[in-house]
């Protein structure tokens, strides 16, 4: 209230004040529109004057820059055509001489074009005559290589079969020599005919072997003499003796012998005296006896060993036969190959002197077609530098001429520094104009701000005068409100001094409610953590309890499987026994004397039953040359084992070396992975703008084995792998992987087909930004196939294919950086 009265105070001063100011205002304002007005004409001549000397400046100063112009003109003509006119003569005496030597140059090449023309034709000769000499040497290597591949196949042949029969005669011999009893048994010292030792050995048997005896020994053939009345053998039976060459201790034994055929033995053993026996060419034989016995039943020893001997005797004659076909063949072969040698030699020599003539002819050729060559260049150059004489003289001619030209031009030119002073004096005259008019017109702008500032203080003021009027009026009002609000305000006073006793007692109440509060909640807490752990240790127990039978079950079930395969297998094993030796398992234990707890398994004891069984059928026959070929074996065992220990040895260097490859391998395929991974998380981010991305190995802990996995995690999701993310998502994701690769090692070109069609504005933006980033980034030129707008507007080059025609294509090309470039 006592600020009001003082406010009333200070309206009253402020009023009084303000009134005195506004008519000093009105004062000063009288005059101000007549002061304005010649201002603003004396602004206006001004601007004239100025405008009419700027006109005239800028008409001399373009006099002067057309004067310039025509005379840098001139000089630049003059210069030019001087120029031109020396160059013109210095090319014209330049060709004037060129003209000289090319004529010098025309005559050496007709020389040199009939020296090559006359040794083209001497090659020509010498090549015809080295072609048929070559021809004919051929023909002869020819015949003579067709004679000595015969006389080769011949050699071979006989040697082939002289080795075989040396062979086979040293096995027979070796045999023979094996089952000899150092030369006492009689069969060594018996010669019979071939194809009748079957007919012997049946006769004689096994008594062939016995020794010739004398004296008081025990065991042997001893010499008796012969029969008086010797029995006759029966009618159509031969003598086997006449057959067989034998030792005297044999005649009364062969004597007894009769040949006969298969069909007569049965009809005539019934006539055989004692003693008497008869044999056939098969090796059949029927006794005096009653006795027969079929060749296919009882063969004999002694008749396989006659036949060897017969064999062998056989063999070395036909041995020396071959060894001598075999040396003439020998002989024959090696007279064609030195032939041969001979004839292949003088086709060498024939051949070498073929290419040389052919070298020659060539070399002559080649200078032919040179002289040709320079002839013919040579031709041209003098005709070029003829037609360039007569253009450089033509060209001298007209650079004289406008020379003359271009110095009467410069003659008639004005006085170009006369027309610069005069633009000089103009400029002046033109800055003084501007200056006065900038004088004046800052007079008026002076002029008018004054009238213009009195006018709005004044309209301020009086504004001003009425709102202290208008307060000092509601002065009283106001005083009244202020006595009111006083008596209010004291009883609020009194109600708020009894508001702090109140509170306090409430905030106690409340303190000692949170408290038990807390006291229950912790011991709700307590009782929850203990039921929680109960609860995860009956769950455990009762996990482990099913995994426990689980495992019995399984077991169980594996157990009475193994029983019941081991009864089939007792079964089986009992019935195959009872098949194969008619015994029960029990007697063939007690048979084989073993204990049963250190005998091998069913399953090693059938497989070496069976090795055995292949192992004796494997054997086959006797090989006779069985010594031989061990040999052979043995030779080829040990150059398969010394290849071997090669192959071992490479092998082990070939194991190292994968072995360094390898850990080279993991060591750069490791940093590439951890290049490329930080690249990809990177750009991840970038694309997203947010969230978390990285490449994990999977599956192996060798890298070189392992596969690759993609865990992404774009903004406000959560982690997953990208078959879990939308389309537009994946597309991303693989640009980022992309990018990534390409800022690990940048290719020169990447091409990118319609990558943006799954992504919306935003990501399309996105997109681009990288491709910038990564322009900037790396020396990659990227190809973009796509029908975004978007895309194409941040392109650098657009190639579009446009059909105007049925059938027709068009391609058209924008380079929007050069447009851009026009636009700006």
């Amino acid at each position: 209230m006592e600020r009001e009265a003082g406010l009333n105070r200070d309206a009253g001063e402020v009023i009084e004040r303000l009134e005195w100011e506004i008519e000093q205002l009105a004062r000063a304002h009288d005059g101000h529109e007549e002061k304005l007005a010649e201002a603003v004409e004396a602004a206006r001549e001004a601007g004239a004057v100025l405008s009419e000397r700027e006109a005239a400046l800028a008409e001399l100063t373009e006099d002067a820059a057309r004067l310039a112009a025509r005379y840098q003109s001139t000089q630049r003509m003059l210069a030019d055509t001087r120029s031109v006119l020396e160059r013109a003569e210095d090319q014209a005496s330049s060709a004037r001489e060129a003209v000289a030597a090319a004529a010098g140059a025309l005559e050496a090449a007709g020389e040199a074009f009939e020296a090559a023309e006359e040794a083209q034709e001497a090659a020509l000769a010498e090549g015809e005559a080295t072609e048929a000499a070559l021809e004919a040497a051929e023909a002869a290597r020819a015949e003579t290589q067709g004679r000595e591949a015969e006389a080769r196949a011949a050699r071979s042949a006989a040697e082939g079969e002289a080795n075989a029969l040396r062979a086979e005669v040293a096995a027979l011999a070796r045999l023979v020599e094996r089952e000899a009893l150092a030369g006492s048994q009689l069969l060594d010292r018996l010669e019979v005919e071939p194809g009748f030792e079957k007919a012997l050995g049946a006769a004689l048997a096994d008594d062939l072997r016995s020794p010739e005896v004398e004296g008081e020994a025990r065991s042997g053939w001893a010499v008796l003499p012969g029969y008086e009345d010797a029995q006759a053998l029966p009618a159509g039976a031969e003598p086997l003796g006449s057959r067989v060459k034998a030792p005297a201790v044999l005649a009364r034994r062969l004597s007894q012998i009769g040949l006969v055929s298969r069909a007569q033995g049965i009809a005539l053993q019934a006539e055989l005296r004692p003693g008497q026996r008869l044999v056939s060419v098969e090796g059949d034989l029927w006794r005096w006896d009653g006795f027969r016995a079929g060749a296919e039943d009882a063969p004999s020893a002694a008749a396989l060993r006659l036949q060897q001997l017969n064999r062998l005797v056989q063999l070395k004659r036909d041995l020396e036969d071959v060894s001598a076909r075999a040396d003439g063949a020998r002989q024959a072969h090696e007279a064609l190959q030195a032939r041969l040698a001979e004839l292949a030699t003088a086709d060498q020599r024939a051949r070498d002197a073929r290419r040389a003539a052919d070298a020659r002819l060539a070399e002559a050729n080649r200078a032919l077609a040179r002289a040709e060559a320079d002839r013919s260049i040579a031709g041209g150059k003098l005709e070029a530098a003829r037609l360039a004489v007569g253009r450089f003289e033509d060209e001298a001619m007209a650079a004289r001429a406008r020379l003359r030209e271009a110095e009467a031009a410069a003659a008639e030119l004005g006085d170009l520094d006369a027309a610069r002073g005069a633009v000089e004096a103009a400029k002046i005259t033109v800055e003084a104009a501007r200056i006065t008019m900038m004088t004046r017109r800052s007079a008026q702008d002076e002029v008018r701000r004054e009238g213009e500032a009195r006018v709005r203080r004044r309209q301020e003021a009086t504004k001003e005068l009425s709102g202290w009027k208008h307060r000092l009026e509601t002065a009283s009002r106001r005083t009244e409100e202020l006595t009111e609000r006083r008596a209010e305000t004291q009883e609020e006073l009194a109600e708020a001094m009894l508001a702090p006793e109140e509170i306090a007692a409430k905030r106690d109440e409340l303190v000692e409610a949170i408290a038990e509060a807390e006291e229950r909640r912790r011991r709700a807490a307590d009782a929850l953590a203990e039921a929680e752990g109960a609860l995860r240790e009956a769950a455990m127990a009762e996990r482990e309890a099913e995994r426990l039978a689980g495992e019995a079950r399984e077991a169980r079930a594996r157990a009475e499987a193994r029983l019941d395969a081991a009864r089939e297998g007792v079964a089986l094993a009992a019935e195959r026994i009872a098949e194969e030796d008619d015994w029960t398992p029990d007697e063939l234990l007690t048979s084989l004397r073993t204990d049963p707890d250190k005998m091998p398994d069913a399953e090693t004891l059938d497989h070496d039953v069976s090795r055995l069984k292949r192992q004796r059928e494997a054997l086959g026959a006797v090989n006779l040359r069985a010594e031989e070929d061990a040999k052979a074996v043995e030779a080829e065992y040990d150059s398969l084992a010394g290849e071997k220990s090669d192959l071992e040895e490479a092998i082990k260097k070939l194991r190292a070396g994968i072995a360094g490859l390898n850990k080279e391998g993991r060591e750069r395929l490791l940093t590439a992975f951890e290049q490329v991974n930080a690249n990809f998380s990177t750009l991840f981010t970038h694309l997203f703008g947010g969230g978390e991305a990285r490449l994990v190995l999977v599956e192996s802990d060798d890298p070189l084995e392992a596969g690759l996995e993609i865990l992404c995690q774009p903004p406000g999701k959560k982690l997953a792998t990208l078959s879990l993310l939308s389309g537009g998502e994946q597309t991303l994701t693989a640009l980022a992987l992309i990018f990534g690769v390409f800022l690990a090692n940048p290719a020169p070109i990447c091409v990118l087909d319609e990558v943006d069609a799954p992504l919306d504005d935003a990501n399309v933006t996105r997109f681009c930004d990288l491709l910038d980033e990564m322009t900037r980034r790396t020396e990659t030129r990227f190809l973009i196939i796509t029908h975004h707008a978007v895309t194409m507007a941040r392109m650098d080059r657009l190639f579009g294919v446009t059909m105007q025609e049925q059938g027709v294509s068009q391609l058209v090309s924008v380079d929007l950086k050069k447009a851009e470039a026009l636009v700006a």
